[in-house]
Order: structure tokens, then C-alpha cells, then sequence
């Protein structure tokens, strides 16, 4: 691989891993409705504010969400929607995963029975 390529990767690592927190992709899921303020995200998580403002910077940094002051409110929104792709993706394979997984215990209980 050269060094370009594996740049690249980075890269895409760096945003994936920007997503990958329960927070995170709560804050995803959530701003997937439209442009928020940080204190109804935080209200939505249930987390501490200081916790999900380093969320919150981490994405920004990743190209993720971006940000804008409107007075004293600090508004977040995705600024790669395409993301939500990404994530329905992440939920087809959990789906898939659960039906592989209630099929092999129905055989189990078929053997046992």
C-alpha cells in the first residue's frame, strides 16, 4: 500500500471513529431531524454538558457535524448527512445478526426438545 492510500484510510478511520460512541451516534441520530442546540442535544443524551461539548468538538473536528453561534446559543447540525446512510447500514447488519442468531437458538431448542 502506498503512502497516499494509507493516508486515506486514516482518514476514513479518523471519521468513522468520530462516530463510534453511543453519544455520539445518539447525537447523530438525533440531529438527523435538523439543526439543534447544544442544550436540547444535551437534554436529548442525558449526559453532562461538558461531556457532550468534547463529543460534540470531536465530530466538528471529523467533518461530521458543524456548528454556528445564533446568539448565545451554539447550533449543531450534520454536515455530512450521508452518514445516516452509513448508520442504517450498521442497523441492517444488527438485524441480520439478531435473525442469524434467533434462528440458531430456535435449532438448539428444536435438538433439545
Amino acid at each position: 500500500m502506498n503512502k497516499e492510500t494509507k493516508k486515506f484510510y486514516e482518514l476514513k478511520a479518523e471519521i468513522i471513529q468520530a462516530a463510534a460512541h453511543p453519544i455520539r451516534l445518539a447525537v447523530i441520530e438525533f440531529l438527523s431531524n435538523g439543526e439543534q442546540c447544544v442544550c436540547d442535544i444535551v437534554e436529548h443524551v442525558g449526559a453532562q454538558r461538558s461531556n457532550v461539548s468534547r463529543h460534540l468538538s470531536v465530530m466538528v473536528k471529523a467533518g461530521v457535524l458543524q456548528s454556528r453561534k445564533e446568539g448565545l446559543k451554539v447550533m449543531y447540525s450534520l454536515h455530512t448527512p450521508c452518514i445516516l446512510k452509513f448508520l442504517s447500514c450498521v442497523e441492517q447488519v444488527l438485524k441480520e445478526r439478531i435473525a442469524n442468531e434467533a434462528a440458531m437458538l430456535k435449532s438448539l431448542q428444536a435438538i433439545r426438545a
